[in-house]
């Protein structure tokens, strides 16, 4: 995609357009003003507002900030390889005084990450996400490098991890990213993944449990547990738990759990309302994929919601996310009907 759209150059605001003469310009530390070439005269209010206004984050990925020889500031482009001494954040300019924001949501189900990190710097945050080569997790690694965020993509292919890191770099060359191995299906590697990560000696403000599995045949792991509990939620919950004094000590720091709609249509007590553990890691003969899917999925929503319980006291915040019905991703390939039924879907989902 264009940096050009990113940088919110393709939008206008009719309601506020210059007189003519006019140009909107910005100082070094964010704030416009308006210069009257016709009079020769600068001021902070908007000719026909007004208002005084400021731009809202930093410069978009791929951009800096440069002095050239006579001291006026441009700014260089390096996806599209150019130079303007037009801001590219003025099309993200907030009120210096602003007044009650109008009742329509800001953001909805067409809208991307990009646009809505959109002027955040992330440039000190440390995120972990699981999962992170393809789908949700790609793009959700993607839009955090793409602001300055040191991104670890926690990968059970180390061949594909690196392929995603390539893709990421290919956008933006001076992206903090790198694939380290983690393979959710053996809590050894979480607990290898785990050590590898504490010895890098750097904070985590953001870990992000992205990766499951979707529709697999009954198997069991190396730990002798059905693979979907293990891989969707065992294996992150332990991850948790080991990187738990991290997160404490790099606070404010958030827990993100992908978990789904699905959750509502499985029940893991029995006839007596006890908590039933042979659903959780159900044998061969009682095994059934969806439901082990969705099973797994609301053991991700009870956990996110007790770990806020537990850490939020402490500076760190736990949210389960529902990513959007029938997202297309590649999360159905473990069988032909349901790779089927996904296409046949497609047209009706959100895209990556």
């Amino acid at each position: 995609m264009a940096a050009l759209k990113y940088a919110g150059l393709e939008d206008t605001d009719s309601e506020e357009e210059l007189p003519p003469g006019w140009e909107e310009r910005t100082t070094r530390d964010g704030w416009v003003y308006y210069a009257n070439h016709l009079e020769e005269k600068t001021q902070w209010e908007h000719p026909k507002s007004g208002k005084r206004k400021r731009v809202a984050g930093g410069l978009p990925y791929g951009w800096e900030q440069e002095t050239d020889e006579s001291g006026q500031v441009y700014f260089v482009d390096h996806i599209n390889k150019r130079t303007t001494y037009l801001d590219p954040r003025l099309a993200f300019t907030v009120e210096d005084n602003p007044v009650k924001p109008p009742t329509r949501q800001k953001y909805d189900g067409n809208s991307t990450a990009m646009e809505i990190l959109q002027g955040r710097d992330l440039s000190e945050k440390v995120v972990i996400i699981t999962g992170a080569n393809s789908g949700i997790g790609f793009e959700t690694a993607k839009s955090f490098a793409l602001h300055g965020a040191y991104v670890i993509l926690a990968c059970r292919n180390m061949s594909r991890g690196n392929d995603a890191v390539q893709r990421i770099l290919g956008e933006w060359h001076k992206a903090k990213v790198e694939a380290m191995t983690l393979d959710l299906a053996s809590l050894h590697s979480v607990q290898q993944f785990a050590e590898a990560f504490k010895s890098k000696n750097v904070p985590l403000h953001i870990l992000i449990c992205n990766a499951a599995t979707f529709g697999a045949p009954w198997c069991l792991t190396e730990d002798g547990l059905e693979s979907t509990f293990q891989v969707n939620h065992l294996g992150h919950f332990y991850l948790v738990q080991l990187l738990e004094d991290v997160l404490r000590s790099s606070s404010p720091a958030r827990v993100v759990v992908v978990s789904s709609e699905s959750h509502r249509f499985t029940e893991i007590k029995d006839s007596s309302g006890k908590l039933d553990f042979s659903l959780l890691s159900p044998s061969k003969k009682e095994y059934w994929a969806m439901l082990a899917y969705n099973r797994s999925k609301l053991c991700n929503i009870l956990f996110s919601n007790e770990l806020n319980r537990r850490l939020s006291p402490h500076g760190v915040m736990c949210n389960s996310v529902h990513p959007g019905n029938m997202m297309y991703s590649s999360i159905h390939r473990s069988w032909w009907v349901y790779t089927l039924l996904f296409t046949l879907a497609r047209p009706f989902t959100k895209s990556m």
